[in-house]
């Protein structure tokens, strides 16, 4: 069996492809709001959706591990677009909040992120976005198996 370059693999076409679409992600979210990425967008918006998740299972959600979501939200505490404060309930818990700041940036990137996402599936049809999901989630199954 020979071994096939990285290049001539599915999984270099997945990797090349998510990094694109993070790249022109990046770049239009960035007209817009130039002091926030891509992974701090997420982040606001799993946040907004899940509010009484924890750090760490923000970070799960996020693909980030611990170090990379503290230092994330250091950053985002900077410059205001989260609250941290110690969790009542569980002392060694943060709670995470998104101030009015975080907010606003979160509504002005809405309509950005939409189009993003409808730019990168032009010409694909439900049917097949449907069928991707699942091949993409057999590959998955296979991999934690």
């Amino acid at each position: 069996m020979e071994l096939k370059s990285p290049s001539e693999t599915i999984f270099y076409t997945i990797e090349s492809t998510i990094k694109e679409y993070r790249k022109s992600s990046q770049k239009n979210l960035s007209s817009l709001v130039n002091d926030v990425t891509i992974d701090q967008a997420m982040i606001l918006a799993f946040l907004d959706k899940y509010p009484d998740k924890t750090q760490k299972e923000i970070a799960a959600m996020a693909f980030k591990d611990n170090a990379s979501m503290t230092r994330m939200l250091d950053l985002m505490e900077k410059k205001s677009y989260i609250k941290r404060s110690i969790n009542e309930e569980n002392r060694r818990r943060y709670k995470i909040e998104i101030t009015e700041k975080g907010i606003q940036v979160l509504k002005t990137l809405a309509p950005i992120i939409i189009t993003n996402r409808e730019n990168a599936l032009h010409g694909i049809s439900e049917e097949e976005i449907i069928q991707l999901e699942q091949i993409l989630l057999k590959v998955r199954t296979n991999c934690t198996a």
